[in-house]
């Protein structure tokens, strides 16, 4: 198969509700990720198919995607629930759908693109080519891959590849973690992760001796690949998603601006690439990616093993870093900054027992900051911004709006007067204009009058890049009947237009191609029969059933993580071999024990529940 000229770039953003889809469109959006009434990964993120359908007709003015997320794992009374809601999806025109759980293959689905959540953990060449050979549009890959993990991949597969630059990171294998669900029931497969991985833990050794105690030790820092993007443009990836379906529209609107100027910044100096969307994005705030919700950043595994992935101390927003404190006196202090700080900052900083405290800036007088409290603050102490007032309220109060260039003509022929329109995807709208011309007394007025009443797009998507008009004779229109035919031709150029990106069918053919492995055990995350039914269609002889449908698995990993503790200390089994005798190590709570094993040939920590 003969590759494109191009390959298409897509910015994807995730959307809470239809305020937070909205938001990702205006601010330059390609592709919105959004959940439905039900089966989201995040249960608290549901919307309805209404808001949904408002939200596809606005994105699709623009070429904008919508994909429902539905990656849950499901048990047999779900299945045709789940399979109706996709149906419902599939009529108001929703782009693809995004699912975790093969059981969704054997029912009879719509013509609609199929995508492979990162929740089906999507780390290598043989899965991603499975999951290519199934039919899915699109995969999401781990987000543990290397950029020279993901061009191999890329070179065995031609299925347009997703991956997540920014936001939290989960920091077990996506779909593969079991802590919350061994905990208290709540499945993270099932959208109820309660979120262990962010409570403070203690590390013993062997001989009961703390290593690390109460400590956030599971806790990730938060990705950012800004200066990534155009390496992984070149290792295959295709679509950039961004996390946070939880997060709201200030959030996003921010994360989105911020990476829609990265991607374009690339755009613009090569040929090979081009948008996935059009239309221009107008932000009326300078988008910083460090002013929104952050445990600090990292790169993660972009380039392979790195240090300072972890937010041990605390799992909160940190905030941006501003300084040490200079002087402090009894009811302020001075801080060495070149930050401007204003009143109603909120600030941060972490106490000599490294717990992580904030306080709210009442009064700033010269170089002497007055907060709401003075307690824990003392000299040389680093603080931390992590509410900036005056870009919250810019943020809150913008009014960015996302516009389509167009060129209106308005002409005489044949006795009749046509009004047309042509955007810059080369879609072009003509209607008959039923107008009553009279003879202008003032000629260079009336033709004025004309252009100001044809260029009137203020309140729709459209911007008039460039107006024409080509009369036979002087004629003068009434306002009412110009704006009418105005409007009228607006209404048929945005149908038009959604018409034009509409999705086209896709049809899922089942089909028998083998998988990679002949048996599964829990990990397969296989909870119902049809689920079960895929994997034998496709080779595989013997497959358990997942965690949450058994109540004992002996010996079970609750999750399997790149980060590594021993790494994170200094101690690395393969430059140490000698703290070998400190094993097994203990990671606990008031509340629970786990087991730590290490798997140093991939470079892997496993989390087990102590008996």
């Amino acid at each position: 198969m003969n590759s494109p000229q191009y390959r298409t770039i897509e910015l994807l953003s995730p959307a809470k509700n239809l305020e937070c889809g909205m938001a990702a469109i205006k601010h330059g959006a390609d592709a919105v990720y959004i959940g439905g009434p039900g089966f989201g990964a995040r249960k608290n993120a549901g919307n309805s198919l209404s808001d949904i359908e408002e939200l596809i007709n606005y994105a699709h003015l623009f070429g904008v995607k919508v994909y429902i997320t539905l990656n849950t794992l499901l048990f047999d009374h779900e299945i045709d629930e789940a399979n109706q809601l996709i149906h419902a999806i599939y009529k108001i025109g929703a782009d693809a759908v995004i699912i975790q759980d093969m059981g969704l293959l054997e029912t009879k689905l719509p013509s609609i693109e199929i995508h492979a959540s990162t929740q089906t953990d999507n780390r290598t060449v043989e899965k991603v080519k499975f999951l290519e050979d199934v039919g899915f549009s699109q995969v999401v890959l781990a987000r543990e891959l290397s950029i020279e993990q993901i061009k191999e991949i890329k070179q065995d597969t031609s299925v347009p590849l997703e991956y997540f630059i920014h936001g939290a990171l989960c920091v077990c294998y996506s779909g593969q973690c079991y802590m919350s669900a061994s905990i208290n029931k709540r499945s993270a497969n099932r959208g109820e992760c309660a979120q262990p991985c962010r409570l403070k833990y203690s590390l013993k050794d062997k001989n009961g001796i703390n290593i690390y105690k109460d400590k956030h030790l599971l806790s990730l820092k938060d990705l950012n690949l800004t200066s990534h993007i155009e390496a992984l443009i070149d290792a295959g990836i295709t679509s950039f998603k961004i996390e946070g379906r939880l997060k709201d529209k200030d959030y996003v609107a921010n994360i989105t601006a911020h990476y829609r100027q990265i991607i374009d910044s690339i755009l613009k100096k090569r040929n090979d690439i081009k948008r996935a969307s059009s239309g221009l994005s107008h932000t009326s705030f300078k988008a910083d990616a460090t002013k929104s919700f952050n445990r600090g950043f990292t790169n993660y595994f972009v380039n392979g093993r790195e240090k300072g992935i972890w937010s041990i101390d605390s799992p909160k927003n940190i905030g941006e870093e501003l300084g040490q404190v200079k002087f402090v006196a009894k009811d302020h202090f001075v801080i060495s900054s070149n930050e401007k700080l204003t009143n109603g900052d909120g600030l941060t900083y972490f106490t000599k027992n490294k717990e992580l405290n904030g306080v709210l800036i009442n009064k700033i007088e010269g170089n002497k900051i007055y907060p709401n409290n003075m307690k824990g603050i003392a000299k040389g102490m680093l603080l931390y911004r992590n509410f900036d007032k005056a870009f919250t309220d810019a943020v809150a109060k913008n009014n960015s709006q996302r516009t389509i260039p167009v060129d209106i003509l308005f002409v005489e022929k044949d006795n009749q007067f046509e009004l047309s329109i042509r955007d810059a995807n080369q879609l072009e709208t003509s209607i008959i204009c039923d107008l009553t011309p009279s003879t202008a007394n003032n000629p260079e007025r009336a033709l004025d009058q004309i252009k100001i009443q044809i260029s009137k797009l203020g309140n729709t998507v459209f911007h008039p890049d460039n107006v024409r008009i080509n009369l036979k004779n002087d004629w003068f229109f009434q306002a009412k009947e110009l704006n009418a035919a105005r409007r009228l031709l607006i209404e048929k150029h945005e149908t038009k237009r959604r018409m034009h990106f509409r999705p086209k069918d896709t049809v899922f053919k089942p089909n028998s191609v083998p998988f990679p492995k002949i048996e599964l055990n829990y990990t397969a995350n296989i909870i119902n029969e049809k689920a079960q039914h895929f994997y034998a269609r496709h080779g595989v002889k013997k497959s358990d059933w997942g965690f949450e449908k058994q109540t004992n698995i002996k010996g079970a990993e609750l999750m399997r993580t790149k980060h590594c503790v021993l790494y994170m200390n200094n101690q690395c089994l393969k430059e140490h071999p000698e703290v070998r005798k400190l094993l097994p190590l203990t990671l606990y709570n008031k509340k629970d024990n786990y087991r730590l094993e290490f798997d140093c040939k991939n470079c892997e920590m496993i989390v087990k529940r102590e008996k």
